[in-house]
């Protein structure tokens, strides 16, 4: 039975808040271990142009409600533009990104699951880490492989369509 058995909370003023691997901020909403690891929520505010280089997730399943901004998403040989109100779902084992291609910040809401992907970008801020390679090795802890984890041979053999 699971362990997950009263109401996560994130009240404005008292979130946790963290940054992307390209920089942007991030309020961490509910994490896998407030959850039992059924899942993780967070909302990414990206300046224009900016957004996560291509990568692929080898553990959990990404949903993305955008919030404002306009958003460009590849998924594997997939394009679309997600306006406001746009609710996207990310398989694992697709290489995939996206990227704020609106004149002004956007934001989406992020879910995860399973949970746990979400501690990425906590650890990202908690470490200072603030160069490619020190960031990728936060992601391929969390079974994130891009070509940074690749070339410095950090990325797992967990199966991941490239």
């Amino acid at each position: 039975m699971s362990s997950f058995r009263t109401a996560v909370v994130s009240l404005p003023g008292r979130e946790r808040t963290a940054r992307t691997p390209f920089g942007a901020k991030v309020v961490i909403h509910v994490t896998a271990a407030e959850t039992s690891g059924a899942f993780g929520m967070w909302e990414t505010f990206t300046p224009p142009g900016h957004g996560p280089a291509p990568h692929t997730h080898t553990r959990e399943t990404e949903v993305f409600r955008v919030i404002r901004g306009l958003y460009r998403f590849q998924c594997g040989d997939e394009k679309f533009d997600a306006p406001p109100g746009t609710v996207v779902v990310l398989p694992p084992h697709v290489r995939h990104s996206w990227r704020n291609i609106g004149d002004e910040p956007g934001q989406m809401f992020g879910t995860v699951t399973p949970g746990g992907f979400e501690q990425l970008f906590m650890e990202i801020e908690a470490s200072c880490a603030d160069t490619p390679a020190k960031i990728a090795v936060i992601e391929a802890r969390f079974g994130i492989i891009n070509d940074v984890t690749l070339a410095l041979g950090l990325a797992g053999s967990e199966g991941a369509a490239l």
